[in-house]
């Protein structure tokens, strides 16, 4: 790849996560082009220096990398091989960055398609949430070549503050994902459980959340989410949807592995009824209005 300076990258997706890698990209010196299918996202980030295309076959001609930051495997495929596809003009030697949440399964048999192009592949799904794509301190859980990893470098220096080398093909930067996602869910669900439990028992709920984050039931994501609860602020930061497709993925997977996930299947279960009471685009701390209807709680207004 060339250097930082010369460096061209297509981007596709650019929401709250791809939107924020963009940005970090061209903070980096980067020359960036990129694709929404909501123009309006492109066009935004047009103001601090990104070339707004139309296609991913538009973002990624002529590209050194290809970051691709969608919702799913669907997407994922559809930016490289649907209709105006990046496979269409992306050179040989290129290397696409698939941050995406997806079965590993998926991710392994692109590497494969990749391959029959001429073009590397890293396995990279981020975490981190939207502030640390934002400031291009996310943390990667990446396979893949080690030519891809040389080639992908400069782009994965600009977005990220750890990159987690996990070997040497596609698939395994999916599975360690698979095992976040599940963490992240479960500790989501909990979070959720145990405020509403709080107010149950009558405790005051701003209280119950500065007790519990200085005292060892806290946990990352009830330090994150449960403000969201305090605040009744469910602006999706990320999208009950979103856990209803991760936790989805590991139980299949676990379903193939023969390996029992008793925890993840009841959060599931959760994300679930959240999304089908109507909230599946609201924020995932919604879970919280899950455990209110079901036991008759006043949430904080």
């Amino acid at each position: 790849m060339p250097t930082m300076q010369q460096a061209t990258v297509g981007v596709a997706g650019l929401g709250s996560m791809g939107g924020g890698m963009a940005g970090a990209l061209l903070r980096a010196g980067l020359r960036v082009r990129g694709v929404d299918a909501n123009p309006a996202r492109a066009a935004d980030l047009a103001k601090n220096g990104l070339i707004a295309t139309a296609t991913p076959a538009q973002a990624a001609r002529d590209a050194d990398a290809l970051l691709i930051s969608v919702v799913d495997a669907g997407q994922t495929q559809a930016v490289l091989f649907g209709a105006g596809g990046a496979v269409e003009t992306l050179r040989a030697g290129a290397v696409v960055i698939a941050t995406s949440t997806v079965p590993p399964p998926f991710v392994e048999a692109l590497e494969g398609r990749l391959r029959e192009h001429g073009i590397l592949l890293i396995d990279a799904p981020v975490s981190g949430g939207t502030s640390k794509a934002a400031t291009g301190e996310l943390s990667i859980m990446a396979s893949g070549d080690p030519a891809a990893f040389s080639a992908a470098a400069p782009v994965l220096d600009a977005i990220a503050a750890k990159v987690y080398r996990l070997g040497d093909r596609a698939g395994i930067g999916s599975r360690m994902k698979s095992v976040n996602q599940l963490l992240a869910g479960v500790h989501i669900a909990a979070g959720c459980e145990a405020i509403a439990y709080a107010i149950r028992l009558g405790v005051e709920p701003a209280e119950a959340y500065d007790v519990i984050t200085h005292s060892a039931g806290n946990s990352w994501m009830f330090e994150n989410r449960i403000p969201h609860v305090l605040e009744n602020d469910y602006t999706p930061r990320s999208a009950v949807n979103i856990f209803v497709k991760d936790l989805g993925i590991v139980l299949d997977q676990g379903r193939v592995d023969k390996f029992p996930l008793p925890l993840t299947a009841a959060a599931h279960q959760l994300f679930l009824a959240a999304a089908g009471m109507g909230m599946g685009g609201d924020d995932d701390a919604s879970i919280a209005r899950v455990f209110a209807a079901l036991s008759g709680i006043k949430l904080p207004q």
